[in-house]
């Protein structure tokens, strides 16, 4: 385990620095109610917040519920994982729920559709308090902020990170002196998890530390995996790739693949392959750390995919742009296609008053030839976005063009309706839904 888990704050008193903003949480907790407004934690990162919220709840002996950017974070998923849990009792026993919105300021794209109005409908709706955590609070939508009381969790100075530097030391048994902890202490820039991960670094397979020993493990923020990966292709001496690695903030599990995907630009197949040879050999060792919890093996393996690599690329140019790893493009296509699916699941079992299951296995074929046929009134009838219809149609360019050419469509005005009381209006929403239904499916 890393240090960073390792030793994570279990209690609002072991959070370091910020002083006024755990008091301030700790009185809401003490004297919330359910009128009480929500919080926002917002500050760089590595400066408590999502620790402080588990800490809180631990503390306050309260069940948590956490949804972070990497989770599906859409409407639904909302809906389905903290709204349930805002109206339910803990299973645990515990007095309440905690419910967590980590990176709350990244709630953007096709994967977090309807999020941030899920999120208000929560709050609204709530009988357990709600923690939201973001690094920027201007880039919360203006809806969600207003209905929260936002607390902000500042850089810490480099005199309260060296304490719990030593702390951890005395912990490892690691001997480690006081300008070697200051030295880290300030490159971390108020960052205590890169702190923390600059420490462990440093101390990997040595029971001392000095100041030669964090000289390749400080943090440069100029230094990226970008970096990294154009230093392959360049006449660069061995210690200023390894140097360069522990630079930048990926680990070699990360490292390899962003490696592995360039591999490409070499230009001889004989040396190509010697590159997948030193990559293979690397990633090897990157199992064995993960099998056996021993991390000093993530040094070999970042020398033998970076100098094996760099070796067999000489006389290669990088003849175009760097590439991402592929497979988080495929990953990434999956899980938007796994969105949609869910949210098309939804919204026909609800109208159609069918299980998913069944309609999933028995009637999507019907139903895409059906929509096929009647695209725009289905697209209308069930509020069909264009990913939505695409998902039938197989075709983006025409579910595109029925989507906006359903949006320029007028309602009727407000002032040409009567609105029925709430006995009529019942039985026209049923016979609505009935009618349309029955229009669609028509001679089908």
């Amino acid at each position: 385990m890393d240090w960073t888990e390792r030793y994570r704050p279990l209690h609002l008193s072991d959070i370091v620095g910020n002083g006024a903003a755990i008091r301030q949480i700790a009185d809401w907790a003490r004297e919330w109610t359910k009128g009480s407004r929500p919080l926002i934690l917002y500050g760089k990162p590595g400066t408590g917040k999502t620790s402080a919220a588990h800490a809180l709840a631990r503390d306050m002996q309260w069940e948590t519920i956490e949804l972070n950017a990497s989770d599906q974070r859409t409407k639904s998923a909302i809906e389905r994982v903290a709204g349930n849990s805002s109206t339910t009792a803990s299973l645990s026993g515990a007095q309440r729920k905690l419910i967590i919105i980590d990176e709350a300021d990244n709630l953007h794209g096709t994967s977090d559709r309807g999020g941030a109005k899920a999120i208000g409908d929560l709050i609204r709706g709530s009988f357990h308090p709600i923690i939201l955590i973001a690094n920027d609070l201007f880039a919360i939508p203006k809806e969600l902020k207003k209905r929260c009381e936002p607390v902000q969790f500042k850089a810490l100075p480099a005199r309260s990170i060296v304490p719990r530097l030593r702390h951890i030391c005395r912990s490892e048994a690691r001997d480690c002196n006081e300008e070697a902890l200051l030295a880290i202490a300030e490159s971390a820039s108020g960052d205590m998890r890169a702190a923390v991960n600059m420490l462990y670094a440093a101390a990997i397979g040595s029971p001392s530390l000095d100041t030669r020993g964090i000289a390749t493990s400080k943090k440069d923020g100029r230094a990226t995996i970008f970096d990294l990966v154009a230093h392959l292709f360049r006449a660069r001496s061995d210690e200023e790739l390894l140097r360069l690695s522990y630079e930048v903030a990926d680990t070699p599990d990360t490292i390899i693949q962003w490696v592995g995907e360039n591999t490409r630009y070499i230009l001889s197949p004989t040396d190509r392959n010697d590159a997948y040879r030193s990559i293979s050999r690397a990633d090897e060792f990157i199992g064995y750390t993960f099998r056996r919890q021993y991390y000093t093996l993530w040094r070999y393996a970042t020398a033998l995919m970076l100098i094996g690599t760099a070796r067999a690329s000489q006389g290669s140019k990088l003849a175009g742009r760097i590439a991402p790893p592929g497979r988080w493009k495929v990953m990434a296509g999956m899980r938007r296609q796994k969105a949609i699916r869910t949210a098309v699941l939804n919204k026909f079992s609800r109208r159609l008053r069918m299980p998913q299951q069944t309609l999933r296995d028995d009637f999507l074929t019907p139903i895409a030839l059906m929509i096929d046929a009647c695209a725009p009134s289905f697209a209308r009838e069930f509020d069909l976005d264009a990913d939505e219809l695409n998902f039938f149609l197989h075709d983006r360019e025409r579910s595109v063009r029925i989507t906006r050419d359903s949006a320029a469509v007028p309602d009727l005005p407000d002032t040409q309706k009567s609105p029925p009381s709430p006995p009529e209006q019942e039985t026209i929403s049923r016979k609505k839904t009935a009618d349309s239904q029955s229009t669609l499916f028509d001679g089908f």
